[in-house]
């Protein structure tokens, strides 16, 4: 037996043996670390025996698969300290997530965040024990009866869901087992000390809204203690730069229990989400695109034509005008196929280039609504680009261009992802490989290193995602790329192409910011309410070192209005420390204090969020370079403490 390892080389064995025993093969140290195995791309425990020639790669928790298989042992770990501590809980799932992992339980009394610190006791005494995870199956029936006779409802009711002729798997732990397919590590010492439980919420079983509301404990655990401790002071950055309580202390947004999922944009705010719209227009105009909008409310028909009836019906809002439904859009894409079928097409008319920034509404499950990141409606930057075959790449990295200029403006690393079709999707399998074709070859010629998500793309084609990382390395997805062959098919869409015949346009959408909404949840988090000066909702703040000095700074603040700065002037009885304080609370790029010397000599003390104090400056050298600094669009570096 031939076993090819990750690094090219290759070790040959003469009987079968697991993936442990082959990493031990190789080292001590690597058995030690190996959390599983990845034989022939598929992910397989630690126990998996490998019986035929394979690629074997040896996972350990620096790897996302094998850490996924040391946080599932942790919430089995977790889950046997729930049992040991509240003995008629219930057990329903405990998957690894991306951030850590979560276990939802039925308990008989509610626990509170203080209870975590005692399961955490529990499961330091569990890994303390050594206690070896042991594998084994079960016919369907002796699966169920072993369940019930642990009196575990939920797993009961997993086992009757799955498949006939599916192997049931457990994995036994001391007194606990859990019905679960793996993998796993071998022993819960192999846990070791890096596991925090974070957090409770609650949780729908099976995330049905009608069924009962579970317990969730969140939690994390790493292969080293200093990664947990690096996530644990992500996570305390990460309270402290909430969107949802920056929003609110900087007064840019804020929602109301009269519209559950729909954001109220305050004036700062709505100067913010303004200055993005006008940047979008300001890029769009120079590459090429027209700006449209259509219609925030379309018959059914037009989304039965376009699939979304079928696909998307249960997140769209309907309602009834003249005997006729009508549906509230989800998206703006078949209102930009109806401008494109307003008029004849000629190819000398493509690429033809149609952005809009739509309000588009979609039904969320309240339990999923998250301040501006997940809302019911919002304002899409959308664009939709009609071409022929032939233009297809050429689009492809035009589009991935702007993308990259967008989040190289807001200092973003982003990574690539190619979705690929979903079982729920329409069209032939020809359309559906000439389209993915179409994004990896745009991909491989811009030279960008991209992952392949299968199944993961929209129903009509498949899309290039872009998962931006932020100041404190968080990913967002947010810019798109869909080529779409179905759409110009379903409305029968078409152009004169230079054989005088009729010809099927192709369709990109796509969108930059994603969400206008949720972009600026994303940039008050990066930023942590520090917007560059161009995007910042108050530029400059005014502040008179005292009431005889008002008459001047409103003088200061006329003058840098007219020259198009946004500026305020404080004027109130207060001491000019609190002033200066306020105005660093409130993350205003730029403090004007004035007082006599500045009045008699007609300058003002600079004082930044960048540089603290600048000096004293000619209102019109002051003006000049805050001037230049928005046309420019630069971010200046912070160099002090603005709390100081």
């Amino acid at each position: 037996m031939k076993v090819t390892l990750k690094d090219g080389s290759f070790k040959e064995f003469e009987q079968p043996m697991s993936v442990l025993d082959i990493a031990a093969s190789i080292s001590s140290g690597l058995a030690r670390a190996a959390c599983g195995g990845e034989l022939d791309g598929e992910s397989v425990d630690l126990r998996y025996v490998v019986d035929k020639d394979c690629q074997l790669n040896i996972l350990t928790a620096r790897d996302e698969k094998g850490l996924a298989a040391l946080r599932h042992t942790a919430s089995h770990v977790m889950a046997q300290a729930v049992k040991r501590l509240y003995p008629d809980a219930k057990l329903a799932i405990g998957p690894s997530i991306a951030d850590g992992f979560y276990y939802d339980i039925d308990f008989a009394s509610p626990i509170a965040a203080e209870d975590l610190e005692k399961i955490e006791a529990e499961m330091k005494k569990i890994i303390k024990e050594g206690l070896p995870l042991e594998r084994f199956t079960l016919p369907r029936e002796e699966a169920l009866a072993l369940m019930r006779e642990k009196e575990e409802p939920y797993k009961v009711e997993l086992i009757q869901d799955l498949p006939e002729g599916e192997e049931i798997s457990f994995y036994k732990q001391g007194e606990f087992t859990d019905l679960c397919a793996g993998p796993h590590l071998m022993n819960t010492k192999d846990v070791g000390k890096a596991y925090k439980l974070m957090s409770i919420a609650g949780a729908y079983w099976r995330g049905n809204e009608h069924n009962k509301m579970l317990t969730r404990i969140y939690a994390t655990a790493f292969g080293k203690k200093e990664e947990l401790e690096a996530y644990i002071t992500m996570m305390e950055e990460a309270k402290k730069r909430d969107h949802r309580k920056l929003g609110r202390e900087l007064g840019l947004f804020m929602m109301h229990d009269a519209g559950p999922g729909f954001p109220f944009f305050l004036p700062k705010g709505m100067v913010l989400k303004n200055t993005l719209m006008e940047y979008w227009r300001e890029i769009h105009k120079k590459a090429g695109y027209v700006e449209i909008s259509t219609p925030i409310m379309l018959n059914r028909s037009l989304w039965e034509t376009s699939g979304h009836w079928d696909h998307y019906k249960n997140n769209m809002y309907t309602t009834v005008i003249d005997e006729q439904d009508f549906a509230i859009k989800p998206m703006n894409c078949p209102g930009g196929v109806l401008v494109y079928a307003s008029e004849p097409r000629s190819y000398r008319d493509l690429p033809l280039r149609m952005g809009e920034i739509g309000l588009v509404h979609r039904h969320e499950k309240s339990g999923q609504l998250h301040g501006l990141m997940r809302v019911r409606c919002f304002n899409q930057d959308d664009a939709h680009i009609f071409m022929t075959p032939e233009q297809i790449k050429e689009e492809i990295k035009g589009v991935a261009r702007l993308i990259n200029e967008v989040y190289t403006l807001f200092g973003f690393q982003y990574h690539v992802e190619l979705s690929t079709r979903p079982e729920d999707s329409m069209g032939s399998d020809e359309d559906w490989e000439m389209a993915t074709e179409g994004l990896r070859g745009a991909l491989d010629e811009l030279g960008l290193d991209y992952v392949v998500n299968e199944g993961d793309g929209a129903f009509y084609g498949p899309k290039i995602d872009f998962h931006l990382v932020d100041a404190i390395g968080r990913t967002w997805q947010c810019g798109t790329i869909q080529l779409d062959f179905q759409l110009p098919q379903r409305f029968e869409l078409e152009y004169q192409g230079a054989d005088g015949e009729k010809h099927r346009p192709i369709m990109i959408h796509r969108v930059a910011f994603g969400s206008i909404e949720r972009f600026i949840g994303i940039l008050i988090e990066h930023f942590a309410g520090a917007f560059p000066t161009w995007l910042a909702p108050v530029q400059v703040k005014v502040l008179p070192i005292s009431d005889k000095f008002a008459e001047y700074g409103e003088s200061v603040r006329k003058q840098l209005d007219e020259a198009g700065i946004r500026v305020e002037l404080d004027t109130r009885s207060e001491k000019i420390g609190y002033k200066i304080r306020e105005a660093q609370m409130q993350k205003i790029p730029y403090m004007l204090i004035v007082g006599q010397k500045e009045q008699e000599e007609g300058v003002v003390a600079v004082r930044s969020r960048f540089a603290g104090d600048e000096g004293q400056k000619s209102l019109a050298a002051f003006a000049e370079e805050v001037k230049e600094e928005i046309r420019t669009k630069a971010v200046r570096e912070v160099k002090v403490n603005e709390q100081k």
